[in-house]
């Protein structure tokens, strides 16, 4: 179908929602002034012409952070017009929620004023797993739907479990203190450790936990774990904190299983403590002075699952007295992390800036769930790949 240049500007002025992907779906013919429509979305674009805003779906971000979320969902729905994605400062999010179906809340805390706002909203959802920052009480009461992506089938949890031995191996073979060695031009030092023969504490043993006790095995390391039970589930099953689990078997990766009840018996035989807890009222700030102080002289503390899990002061104060052999953490107790913390002045100490999950694979994976949730949502159809909570 052929159109000129001035059916296309009406074509363009009509859709005016779609403006950031309107040339998408219009391709130059030549040098000419004419343009034919994709044949994938002439029909929907002839449906769409003319119709009322309720034929268009519109997906929020919140927050300039974790880019690639929005920048590859983006790209996986450029070929649908009538799904219009948008990112949006943090602050500005309170006056334009109103205008969008769905939310992806990212960091940002969606308290039950601004969920009240959100009067066309459908469904609101986290790109991964945690839900923390989301009023879910406030949803329900305003018929909003709230969803996580689980970590299991997307590559979220194995690309947090990786990071996780980066930070051990990172730790272990002194990374801040080799980088001090090459600018002295110092060979053969310092002298690093294996995790070979290490035992290793995975404080929640959810599907991350579980990725991770998988790749450990290989280094020769006792597993040890806590979770809140240890029953055995059917394949795909949900556990007690709300995660998909592969199957019953997956227990058997650990040499010794315990409960929450068994978090300081633990901390006092490991040489790493690795926290993979989800965030709630109940886990925040348990990894205290008192946690701690229960650890090995000596011992490494990693962190991939969230900041407020760690009392700061509580680990500020055993890396000064030395009780705590070194820190390696993706997340932190404010974000973005402020580059002048004092923290950092300790050589055993590794941060990284929340990426332990920011992996193409994960990503696109997670974009393309988002994406057909939109899909799924603006066609009436059930949404899928996606854990509802309320």
């Amino acid at each position: 179908m052929m159109f000129s240049v001035k059916q296309v500007v009406a074509l363009e002025f009509r859709l005016f929602k779609f403006k950031p992907a309107v040339y998408d779906f219009l391709i130059p013919l030549t040098e000419s002034s004419f343009y034919r429509l994709d044949n994938d979305t002439l029909s929907e674009v002839e449906q769409m012409v003319g119709n009322s805003d309720k034929h268009i779906t519109r997906v929020l971000f919140c927050g300039p952070y974790f880019a690639a979320s929005h920048q590859y969902t983006k790209e996986y729905l450029q070929k649908y017009p009538f799904i219009q994605v948008d990112d949006v400062p943090f602050a500005v999010v309170p006056d334009v929620i109103s205008n969008y179906n769905i939310c992806i809340v990212k960091n940002m805390q969606l308290t039950s004023n601004i969920i009240s706002r959100a009067t066309q909203m459908k469904l609101i959802m986290q790109f991964g797993v945690g839900l923390e920052g989301v009023d879910i009480d406030a949803a329900t009461k305003y018929g909003i739907k709230v969803a996580r992506i689980p970590g299991d089938a997307t590559g979220n949890a194995a690309s947090c479990a990786e990071m996780a031995i980066y930070l051990m191996l990172g730790l272990l073979r002194k990374q801040n203190e080799m980088q001090i060695s090459i600018k002295q031009k110092r060979l053969g030092e310092p002298a690093g450790e294996t995790l070979l023969g290490k035992t290793v504490f995975i404080m929640g043993f959810g599907n991350i936990g579980i990725d991770l006790a998988k790749r450990l095995r290989p280094f020769g390391v006792k597993i040890i774990a806590t979770k809140r039970s240890w029953a055995l589930h059917s394949e795909g099953s949900l556990q007690s904190d709300g995660f998909l689990i592969e199957n019953g078997t997956n227990d058997n990766l650990v040499d010794e299983k315990g409960s929450h009840e068994d978090i300081y018996k633990f901390a006092g035989v490991s040489d790493i403590v690795v926290c993979c807890l989800s965030m709630n009222k109940e886990t925040a700030g348990i990894v205290n002075k008192s946690f701690i102080s229960s650890m090995k002289k000596g011992s490494l503390l990693v962190n991939i699952a969230r900041g407020g899990l760690l009392d700061y002061d509580a680990v500020v104060h055993h890396l000064e007295s030395g009780h705590l052999g070194g820190l390696g953490i993706d997340v932190a107790w404010t974000e973005p992390f402020d580059p002048d913390d004092p923290i950092l002045k300790f050589n055993n100490v590794i941060i990284s800036p929340h990426v332990a999950g920011v992996t193409e694979h994960s990503y696109r994976f997670m974009s393309k769930v988002v994406g057909d949730v939109a899909l799924q949502l603006h066609s009436g159809n059930p949404l899928t790949g996606i854990e509802i909570v309320n």
